[in-house]
């Protein structure tokens, strides 16, 4: 069974309710008006689309923000002193005194290798039994034994004992005695600065992708269940005896989930300011532009599988598996886009996350680049037509 051609009135324009001509401006004005009173209705009605929309992104942001951070302090390290010296105290309490490590002094190797295996340190830091006679000499030497399972962690308590070992070499050489030949000191030092995160922060790398991961879950769902549920409820079939088309269905049930989603956003925004302190260096209505088109390609994704899905799990799964998953691996939010294989680099390109952390880090931590924020507002332009173009070809006003 199939129903009246998308281009006619449900009787062949004989009659319309809604206005002389199905065609009319003021008709079809009047038909989006009702589908977009309807679909508010409807949030309203179900609790889960509020909550999804405003509840879910505070609740992930402060999740996310809190739970997830690259950073490494209070690193459990066992230090074995093998042979006390006045330079081994203090470098031990050069460590000790550092917020990013918490030493257990030992005087063996065994026990800190049973600790390391057991897990209840991260690594060991050999002071061995010539090192007073080697600082003396001039080519001071130390072990480092790091846990690899966790590569990542491995390499930064790396460079955080490189630091400590460094600080403690240029407090001797302030007082005249004689360096260590490994440590991060010597006839040459080089000072270094970060741009864009001053405070070595990773909130400030992490907070801009958690928003895109956020906008990529509410967007996505919120939509992705709408033309599913009417299809299971049955309701579509009153609808498609209407006058009403199929670009009037979809922009009337896309309007105001694309409300309910920029409410979602501006709560992840001001909890990216205010909460985590990350700085907006661009301007505010870039941020929020960019935020829009984001926005309407989620929600394009979710009703482009909504349409083509008449079972609301099916619709649901399909889109974590679409949009969550790949915005959490393969945007640049949490892994170097740089750093992955080719074939895998290929594919991000057809991720719209990808331009979308590509903007929010730029306009929280640089600034309005317009080199980045142009070909990113582009191409995610481009997207947002496209699904749109792609919604409205799967959603035909027939029964199938």
């Amino acid at each position: 069974m199939s129903g009246r051609d998308d281009n006619l009135p449900a009787d062949g324009g004989a009659h319309d309710p809604l206005g002389s001509g199905s065609n009319a401006p003021h008709a079809k004005l009047r038909r989006l008006r009702a589908l977009m009173w309807k679909e508010a209705r409807q949030i309203v009605r179900d609790p889960s689309s509020i909550a999804m929309g405003v509840i879910l992104p505070l609740v992930l942001i402060l999740l996310f923000g809190f739970g997830l951070s690259l950073d490494v302090k209070d690193v459990p390290l066992a230090v074995v002193v093998q042979q006390p010296s006045s330079e081994a105290t203090s470098l031990t309490a050069t460590l000790q005194l550092s917020s990013y490590f918490h030493p257990r002094l030992l005087h063996a190797m065994p026990p800190a290798e049973q600790q390391l295996m057991s897990g209840q340190v991260d690594g060991i830091l050999v002071i061995p039994n010539d090192f007073a006679a080697r600082v003396a000499a001039g080519n001071g030497q130390l072990q480092l034994v790091l846990r690899g399972s966790d590569a990542n962690s491995a390499r930064i308590i790396e460079a955080y004992v490189e630091g400590a070992v460094g600080l403690w070499t240029a407090q001797l050489g302030e007082l005249g005695q004689t360096h260590v030949s490994n440590a991060a000191a010597g006839p040459v030092q080089v000072q270094v600065r970060l741009w864009f995160n001053e405070a070595n922060d990773s909130r400030y790398f992490l907070v801009p992708g958690l928003v895109v991961l956020v906008m990529t879950l509410i967007g996505a769902l919120l939509t992705a269940m709408v033309m599913a549920r009417e299809w299971e409820r049955g309701t579509l079939e009153a609808l498609l005896v209407t006058p009403v088309r199929s670009d009037e269905i979809l922009l009337g049930k896309t309007l105001p989930y694309f409300l309910l989603a920029l409410m979602g956003f501006a709560l992840c925004a001001l909890s990216a300011k205010y909460l985590f302190h990350v700085p907006l260096r661009g301007s505010l209505w870039v941020l929020f532009g960019a935020s829009m088109l984001y926005t309407l390609v989620a929600l394009g994704i979710g009703l482009l599988i909504s349409s083509w899905v008449k079972s609301q799990l099916v619709a649901s799964q399909l889109t974590m598996l679409a949009t969550f998953m790949p915005a959490f691996m393969l945007s640049g939010f949490l892994f170097d886009l740089r750093s992955m294989p080719a074939l895998v680099r290929v594919v991000t390109y057809l991720l719209p996350a990808r331009y979308y952390v590509a903007l929010l880090q730029s306009v929280f931590l640089a600034g309005d680049v317009w080199s980045v924020i142009i070909p990113n507002t582009l191409v995610l332009a481009l997207m947002a037509a496209l699904l749109a173009f792609g919604s409205r070809a799967v959603m035909r006003k027939r029964l199938a």
